[in-house]
């Protein structure tokens, strides 16, 4: 059986919604996103290993995601923790350092997390982009990290 449905995308020039349904309970997905061991086993697009996940888990802590690219590069995505709502959302700050550490251009994510009959929908809105290209960009990302999150959410333990 698949682990998640296909994927609802809308786009604006600087918004980008991802909703896709998991064969996952909410309380599951939303541990996935929320606790740093398990962030850890999905995190990153396809090809991408995880270099290391520092998470500070309440409102005002800050949060930081290291990546391996294909090619060998390293990619820190950070940000700080606005909401957390155990287990129907999360809202947080993101943006990437380049390679001096410098922060990049901020962007905001909304997690929302639905119980649907014991399957979970999630909705991923993100807004602030500079660039329509940038958008373009993080829709690509994103839907495979969620394709592995689904592989993640397909072996993972419920408790």
């Amino acid at each position: 059986m698949a682990s998640a449905s296909s994927a609802v995308v809308e786009s604006t020039e600087r918004e980008l919604t991802i909703t896709r349904l998991f064969y996952a309970p909410r309380d599951l997905v939303f541990k996935a996103w929320s606790e740093p061991e398990r962030q850890a086993q999905w995190l990153g697009p396809k090809g991408f290993s995880t270099i290391s996940v520092q998470m500070e888990g309440r409102v005002g802590g800050s949060y930081r995601l290291g990546m391996r690219a294909p090619d060998g590069s390293a990619h820190w995505l950070c940000g700080v923790h606005r909401e957390i709502v155990e287990p129907e959302r999360l809202v947080f700050t993101s943006y990437w350092e380049d390679a001096d550490g410098k922060p990049g251009h901020e962007t905001l994510i909304t997690l929302t997390f639905e119980d649907v009959g014991g399957k979970t929908k999630l909705t991923l809105y993100q807004t602030g982009f500079e660039s329509v290209t940038s958008r373009d960009q993080h829709h690509g990302g994103w839907s495979s990290n969620l394709d592995k999150l689904a592989d993640y959410l397909a072996t993972a333990r419920r408790n």
